[in-house]
């Protein structure tokens, strides 16, 4: 019987697979919506989706009927970035039938099994089934069978086709629901861990280089969302400074739900301590400054924790002794989520978000700003402690914080359809 096209050879419908939410209790369902949320976000109108949640699955179905291959580059560029998603196949939603299955597995095998025999003289292919609804009429095993069998017979007539269980060149995938069959050829690999935004927010001190920012999107992957607050030292730093921080944070919102980003002149406060203090402490002491004015603005803006890019070890303010040091100018919880990483593996992780070639771009930021020729490894608080009462910040120290609370940029959020931006605004105020 030769193999009729059909016009549901079309991905209709994306699967979408998520890991760490299953394992949530009674609330699962607010980190489900917090993830809908998120795609359609991420998505910004681009692609039209109706998002159908059921248990251990979401479901991305088309508004018009079936995705277009520029909708289907949309979606695997944007899903492949939003944090809760384990894994997504596009594919083809069909009615829990046998004969409907068949024929959708007919369809959509048709083209790369065609390529396969072409390029191959005894290709293997193997059918991988998930019975989800126990009611269907034919166990997990039975329904592979018939798929193979019915491929076989219709799609190769020359029967070069080798079932290969463990390792073959092609796989269809079908999962069989009550109300659904689905069928697909691909998965695709997504960041996994919680949606961002489905846990308390956090304030990053958020420079320009590559290792903050990377800080920022493993606390977005643990359902923090994350606002931001960068430091520069005008007139010693150029504009570019501010610019280019601004492009990063543009960057790593778009994988959450958009933060605020607080701009900080710290040149004044940089001058006192060049001009009163020890010059191998200044670092430390920069650093200090920059935890109270950080502190200081998260209480306002409700930020439960600070959040840094230092990594135990990888420059002189970053050692055990000076960060603990640091740690003291504050009474709030400060997270390092870059403490166990090299260098390599940080770059790889800003490779993944985009965030590494505008890092790289050679421009002064605050921290370099008179820093010292031989700065302190090793320093005691004592000392530090003495070297601050040196200094009569008070007043100065006041009115930065009142600068950069003033400062707030609020970010746009990437929707261009006015109601689905203003659902997305009230539930995230």
């Amino acid at each position: 019987m030769p193999h009729t096209p059909s016009p549901i050879n079309k991905p209709n419908t994306i699967l979408c697979r998520y890991c760490e939410i299953a394992l949530k209790g009674a609330n699962r369902s607010m980190f489900e919506r917090a993830l809908v949320e998120n795609i359609l976000r991420s998505l910004g109108g681009r692609v039209q989706v109706e998002p159908v949640r059921v248990r251990g699955r979401l479901w991305l179905h088309s508004k018009q009927g079936t995705f277009s291959n520029k909708e289907l580059r949309i979606l695997k560029q944007r899903l492949a970035k939003v944090y809760g998603l384990a894994s997504f196949s596009p594919g083809i939603s069909v009615a829990p039938e046998m004969e409907e299955i068949e024929r959708a597995a007919l369809e959509l095998a048709a083209a790369p099994l065609m390529s396969l025999l072409k390029e191959h003289d005894s290709p293997s292919f193997r059918i991988r089934t998930r019975r989800a609804d126990k009611q269907f009429p034919l166990k997990s095993k039975d329904v592979e069978i018939r798929l193979a069998s019915a491929i076989s017979e219709q799609l190769d007539p020359r029967q070069q086709l080798r079932v290969n269980l463990e390792n073959a060149d092609f796989t269809l995938g079908c999962e069989i629901r009550r109300d659904k069959a689905f069928l697909f050829l691909d998965s695709f690999s997504a960041p996994g861990g919680l949606p961002a935004g489905s846990n308390a927010s956090c304030l990053a001190l958020l420079s320009g280089g590559i290792d903050s920012p990377v800080a920022c999107a493993m606390l977005m992957k643990r359902g923090c969302r994350v606002d931001f607050i960068t430091f520069h030292s005008h007139p010693y730093t150029p504009p570019r400074s501010v610019g280019k921080v601004r492009d990063v944070a543009k960057t790593l919102n778009s994988l959450q739900p958009p933060g605020k980003l607080f701009i900080c002149n710290l040149a004044e406060i940089q001058k006192l301590i060049r001009d009163t203090c020890s010059p191998r402490y200044r670092t430390i002491l920069y650093r200090r400054f920059m935890f109270r004015i950080a502190e200081a603005i998260a209480k306002r803006n409700g930020n439960q924790a600070l959040a840094t890019g230092e990594a135990v070890g990888q420059v002189a303010s970053q050692t055990i002794a000076n960060l603990a040091v640091i740690n003291a100018a504050t009474d709030v919880l400060v997270l390092r989520p870059l403490t166990g990483l090299d260098k390599e593996e940080i770059i790889k992780i800003a490779k993944t978000i985009d965030t590494f070639d505008i890092s790289i771009e050679q421009v002064p930021d605050s921290c370099t700003v008179f820093a010292p020729k031989s700065p302190a490894t090793t320093s005691k608080l004592k000392k530090i402690e003495a070297e601050e009462a040196k200094l009569d910040l008070e007043s100065l120290l006041t009115k930065t914080i009142e600068n950069t609370w003033n400062s707030a940029e609020k970010p746009r959020t990437a929707f261009r359809d006015d109601t689905r931006r203003k659902h997305y605004e009230n539930n995230h105020r």
